[in-house]
């Protein structure tokens, strides 16, 4: 009998002799004549001390790690948010005790010291606020910033009165790394005035070709594409302002721009429009495409609800958001309908509403698309496959609302132009953080700013 197995553990092991004592085949002969008692005494003598409690095994020491993860994409994903940026306005022109942010339309990073960001106006503050309180953190809560008079409707109709009113100015300003402001367009703010209708810039961006860097301007309710020099010299007006109508030069609130390589450009047209309108690099007329839905409840491809924001893959496929089908439209650069997929998932109940309000195509390939109801950051493939989200709602900063205008800096930074929370946000990559859930880089031909 070996001492690694007590008599117990052997007769645990054989049921069937459980009762009948040690196993006479496994006994000497001499053993065979002993009573069972003086076996046990035997076996246990034997084996020494082997019946005792084994001793305690030594705690288990573990070595610190060399480094732990506690990082949690909730909410702001592997990006945190640049607190205090971009810096209040000076008062330099003029004082803006008792105004604060208004709603922003969008941003363009030209590098990290040229944030470009176009405003809807500035709103006033209700008495009590704390100077630059953003609207979503207003308490009690006075509704989404605007850009819209009062007593008017985002498509210029009469509704009853709110009790304050907006002021044009600031709608085009530009802020550094730091968040200061670095430059301005004052003699814009007229422009964007125009009232009964005037809300401000829905859009504002410069084509990835153009080494001249025009900027350009999209007035949605004006009806108007503004395209200016570097330094903010009005070149070419786009459509007849106030004006809606589908034609050559006139639109029904454009949304968004898009360009090829050799400086034709697309027309995401619009809130009140159902087409994607083609323009030469002379800014002639060449075509449109789209519809309404002839089944509002089944709509099919090349028939939109808002067409609200365009982007071109390398491979000069456009990527279009028909914003109130919830779904991207893709077409090749003579607007042959090539898929669409929906953005919002088929696992949501109907009563989930989508609002996506923008999207571009990153340097990897990837889209990143903007969702205001669910307050996410989402991102896919260009086969409509969807990869991951981040973003929450919320007055704290770094929370999201409506990410109307989007932009990544050559730093890796993303910028997002709040049009409901009223406010411009950065986010800077963590450290270490995942790329795969990073915004990747812009395509910009002419770039020239390097990394200090």
């Amino acid at each position: 009998m070996s001492c690694g197995m007590n008599l117990a553990s052997s007769v645990r092991f054989q049921p069937d002799l459980a009762h009948a004592g040690p196993d006479p085949r496994r006994m000497t002969p001499h053993m065979r004549h002993l009573p069972l008692a003086l076996i046990v005494s035997i076996a246990t003598a034997a084996c020494g001390t082997s019946n005792a409690p084994a001793p305690a095994p030594a705690p288990a020491t573990e070595s610190a790690p060399t480094a732990r993860h506690s990082h949690q994409d909730w909410p702001t994903g592997d990006y945190k948010v640049a607190e205090g940026w971009p810096k209040p306005l000076p008062d330099t022109d003029h004082s803006h005790a008792g105004w604060t942010w208004g709603s922003f339309g969008g941003v363009y990073a030209e590098n990290p010291d040229r944030i470009w960001v176009a405003m809807r106006g500035e709103l006033p503050l209700p008495p009590g606020a704390a100077p630059w309180t953003p609207y979503v953190a207003l308490q009690p809560p006075r509704g989404n910033s605007t850009g819209n008079g009062d007593g008017i409707t985002a498509t210029c109709q009469p509704e009853p009165k709110r009790g304050w009113e907006r002021r044009f100015q600031h709608s085009i300003i530009v802020f550094n790394r730091a968040g200061d402001l670095v430059d301005q367009w004052p003699h814009l703010d007229k422009l964007f005035a125009q009232l009964p209708c005037g809300r401000g810039p829905h859009q504002i961006k410069i084509s990835p070709y153009d080494k001249e860097k025009h900027v350009w301007i999209i007035d949605d309710q004006l009806h108007v594409i503004y395209r200016f020099t570097y330094d903010g010299k009005l070149v070419h007006t786009l459509g007849e302002l106030g004006k809606r109508g589908r034609g050559p030069n006139t639109f029904d609130r454009p949304t968004d721009i898009a360009w090829l390589p050799d400086g034709t450009y697309f027309i995401s047209d619009g809130y009140g429009g159902t087409r994607v309108a083609k323009f030469g690099p002379d800014d002639k007329f060449i075509m449109d495409w789209g519809q309404p839905p002839a089944d509002p409840k089944n709509p099919g491809p090349n028939e939109w609800n808002t067409v609200h924001s365009i982007a071109i893959s390398t491979d000069r496929k456009l990527f279009v958001v028909d914003r109130g089908h919830a779904r991207m439209q893709v077409f090749d650069e003579n607007g042959k309908f090539l898929d669409m997929w929906p953005l919002r998932s088929p696992d949501w109940p109907a009563s989930q509403n989508t609002l996506m309000v923008n999207h571009f195509i990153d340097d990897k390939g990837f889209i990143w698309v903007g969702d205001a109801p669910t307050a996410r950051i989402l991102k896919f493939d260009q086969k409509g496959n969807f990869l991951y989200s981040w973003g929450a709602p919320g007055p704290q900063a770094g929370r999201l609302g409506c990410s109307h205008g989007m932009t990544t800096d050559q730093l890796g930074n993303l910028y997002l132009a709040d049009c409901f929370n009223g406010r411009v946000q950065k986010f800077e990559p963590i450290a270490n953080a995942n790329p795969d859930r990073i915004a990747g880089q812009l395509l910009r031909t002419w770039d020239t700013w390097k990394k200090e």
